[in-house]
């Protein structure tokens, strides 16, 4: 009897052995979407799935989904590394998000998946929703970063949320976010929102438009952050806002334009050092820099002027980066 039942247990484990790699085997490392596609297909590019979440079971870690025409192709969660391209030739990928978050990236660490890493290129993601018979922002978030290593947003359009842009909130383990030639406007919180409790989150944000947030770029404990070549204007708080209640966070600011804001700089609370290159501050209704318990170091090469107040709090801090 016990070698009979030792059989049997053999031949389940070599069934669901054989059972896992069939289904690794079906997964292809590039899957397709189109708008009159459907989510029963195998994702191919003659017989195209309808949905990202369609489409993203079908991949394998790694793999990449790809659009074969303009579509709406829906709300994802993205749970291992992925690349999901609009693509420009044949048209741009859009993401409709009412009521829920756009993109969510929650990447559990996983020996099959040492990179945990995500790209999403050539996407609009759009938070308009409606309420009534008024059109509104009823999406929550455009793309929150929840756990993994990296995240690349490039040649994207995030806009309309009710919440962040960008929302980077890492308890697991710091990560890094990758933000580049996109725009992220018309959101009620903040454009790109930063933290993490755990390691060090490096956010690099270059060639952007951050316009019409609360704050345009919020960086906030264990962020350290290079923002370069970015327009940060026309927010309702800061166009750049530093701060860390209870953990270090940092920025390096270096040919940006930060107007017409509330204020331009925010050096916040807690340990917070602010490195400010060859940028413009103007014109912003409050201050220009504001020195809120953080500092401010110089490189003696920005224009600052033109806003009601161009310093409030502090003054530059010009003996560093002199060099």
């Amino acid at each position: 009897m016990s070698k009979v039942r030792f059989t049997l247990n053999i031949l389940a484990i070599t069934c669901f052995t054989l059972m896992v790699a069939s289904m690794a085997q079906a997964q292809a490392t590039r899957t397709w979407v189109s708008g009159v596609g459907d989510d029963v297909n195998p994702c191919s590019r003659t017989a195209p799935c309808k949905t990202f979440a369609g489409a993203i079971s079908k991949t394998f870690i790694h793999g990449e989904i790809d659009c074969l025409d303009p579509g709406g192709f829906g709300t994802i969660t993205i749970t291992k590394s992925i690349t999901i391209d609009g693509t420009t030739g044949s048209g741009f990928g859009s993401i409709l998000s009412s009521g829920v978050n756009g993109v969510n990236v929650n990447i559990a660490p996983n020996v099959n998946d040492p990179f945990r890493e995500v790209v999403l290129r050539n996407l609009s993601i759009n938070g308009t929703g409606t309420s009534g018979t008024a059109g509104t922002r009823t999406g929550l978030k455009g793309i929150s970063f929840i756990q993994g290593l990296a995240v690349t947003v490039e040649n994207c359009r995030i806009f309309h949320f009710s919440q962040d842009g960008i929302n980077a909130n890492l308890t697991a383990d710091g990560g890094q976010l990758f933000v580049r030639d996109t725009s992220i406007i018309n959101n009620t919180g903040d454009g790109i929102r930063t933290t993490t409790s755990t390691g060090l989150l490096r956010l690099h944000v270059d060639n952007c438009h951050v316009n019409r947030n609360a704050d345009g770029i919020h960086a906030l404990q264990n962020t350290g952050a290079v923002i370069t070549n970015t327009d940060s204007s026309v927010n309702t708080a800061a166009g750049v806002h530093v701060e860390a209640a209870n953990n270090n966070a940092s920025a390096q600011i270096d040919g940006c334009t930060l107007s017409a804001n509330a204020t331009g700089l925010n050096a916040g609370s807690g340990a917070v050092a602010v490195r400010l290159a060859n940028s413009n501050v103007t014109i912003n209704t409050v201050a220009g820099v504001n020195f809120a318990g953080g500092t401010v170091f110089t490189y003696g090469d920005n224009r600052i002027r033109s806003n009601t107040n161009d310093f409030v709090g502090g003054a530059l801090n010009a003996t560093q980066g002199k060099q």
